[in-house]
């Protein structure tokens, strides 16, 4: 037991438990239950093996974990990424099971994930790794017990690849087993903008909070793929001077505001925001610590941490990323009052609507997208109320604040289903 008190595990998964250990005793929680939510409910490791275009033959890493089911079934992405382990895969289920607390959204957390860089194989390979990884996961996966959206480096084409491979096995057309899937393929739409709106919906949100009107705040997103792309633009169309944004290859600034449009023109030519004219290059770390309103680190896990958290100088921090915030960094922000928006609730958007998409394919009945907008404004804003009125109650953090929250809504269904037999 002593060992699920203190923080184990490498990177994500270690800040993911000492969350975990905060939340429970806060709440006071029994050893027992802290031991049952320290762990993931279930874990799975396959070997993909790859025929490639040249003949040879190679056998990638495959994860699946499904970090609680208390709630419903789970749900969370599939990375395909170098670095995907599988502690990482365990953070990112535990972070999505409060995520789904959280937002009051019936399911319980998983992730999933490959360890390999999809640049470097053609659109036939990624085709027959994602149908041998679906084939071998399939026992794993359904409608009622487990649902995989996209996530770092796959895509709504991954998504159809995936459903189709489950139907075939499953003898007929099982829509509900992936969400994120193409519009003509039973998706929803809003929902590959969905993720980036939430943001942008909780960045004014902050915004607000704090008295600061968007015509006169500045932002610097980091990272300009799925979530960041988006959250730029939105920010942009509120009003709010977007002055820097990155992406793997570097990053770019300018002190009158970026034109998001013409970026986000220029990587579609080029694969990268680096050399976009009319503006400066600059270090990616550079942006961490630029001095602007909103800071939105939207990339990757681990990105502010206890040598770089005391320089930065936004006021706001919204996480668009999972896990971008170390503990340590966490502390020395809060003691520089900047307002921390956790990852669990400020990137929850697509979650909401991959929610949504699911219940529209378990209904065959599709929504308009304003329907989708509405719903997930509403949903959204209605738990930052909840939140920011806990938080003023309990008098601690917004982080703190909303894994407690999740944590407690998760030990309740647990109490209330009891253990069996």
């Amino acid at each position: 037991m002593k060992a699920l008190l203190e923080p184990n595990g490498s990177g994500a998964l270690a800040a993911a438990k000492q969350q975990l250990r905060e939340a429970a005793e806060h709440l006071h929680l029994d050893d027992g239950t802290l031991e049952f939510l320290s762990e993931a409910r279930r874990e799975l490791t396959v070997s993909v093996p790859l025929r490639r275009d040249d003949g040879t033959v190679e056998a990638l890493r495959g994860y699946r974990v499904q970090h609680n089911l208390t709630r419903g079934p789970a749900k969370g992405g599939i990375r395909y990424s170098p670095i995907v382990s599988l502690d990482e895969v365990r953070a990112l289920a535990m972070w999505m099971t409060w995520k789904c607390a959280l937002l009051g959204v019936p399911y319980g957390g998983a992730k999933g994930g490959i360890t390999f860089d999809p640049r470097s194989y053609s659109v036939g390979e990624l085709e027959r790794i994602t149908r041998r990884y679906t084939s071998e996961i399939a026992h794993f996966i359904g409608p009622d017990r487990d649902i995989p959206a996209p996530d770092i480096g796959t895509d709504e084409q991954t998504m159809a690849w995936m459903m189709d491979t489950y139907s075939v096995n499953a003898g007929h057309t099982v829509l509900g087993v992936v969400t994120g899937k193409p519009l003509g393929f039973g998706g929803s739409r809003g929902r590959a903008s969905a993720t980036s709106r939430g943001v942008s919906h909780v960045c004014l949100a902050a915004l607000e909070s704090r008295g600061i009107a968007p015509t006169t705040s500045t932002a610097a997103v980091q990272g300009f793929g799925k979530v960041g792309r988006g959250a730029a633009q939105f920010l942009q169309d509120a009003g709010v001077r977007v002055m820097a944004v990155s992406d793997q290859y570097g990053a770019v600034a300018d002190p009158n505001g970026l034109d998001i449009r013409a970026l986000g023109a220029h990587v579609d030519a080029t694969g990268t925001v680096v050399d976009f004219p009319d503006s400066e290059p600059i270090a990616a770390d550079e942006l961490l610590l630029m001095d602007v309103t909103l800071l939105v680190p939207a990339a990757v896990e681990g990105v502010l941490t206890e040598r770089n958290a005391s320089k930065v100088r936004a006021r706001i921090l919204v996480e668009g990323a999972n896990g971008p915030t170390t503990p340590a960094a966490d502390e020395l922000l809060q003691s520089n009052d900047v307002l921390v928006v956790p990852d669990i609730f400020a990137n929850a958007g697509g979650v909401l609507v991959s929610y949504f998409e699911w219940i529209q394919g378990n209904q065959a009945y599709w929504w308009s997208e304003q329907e989708v907008e509405d719903k997930l404004r509403e949903r959204m804003l209605r738990a930052w109320d909840q939140l920011r009125e806990r938080a003023e109650t309990d008098g601690r953090p917004l982080r703190a604040t909303a894994t407690a929250m999740a944590v407690e809504r998760v030990a309740e269904a647990h109490r209330l289903r009891g253990l069996y037999p």
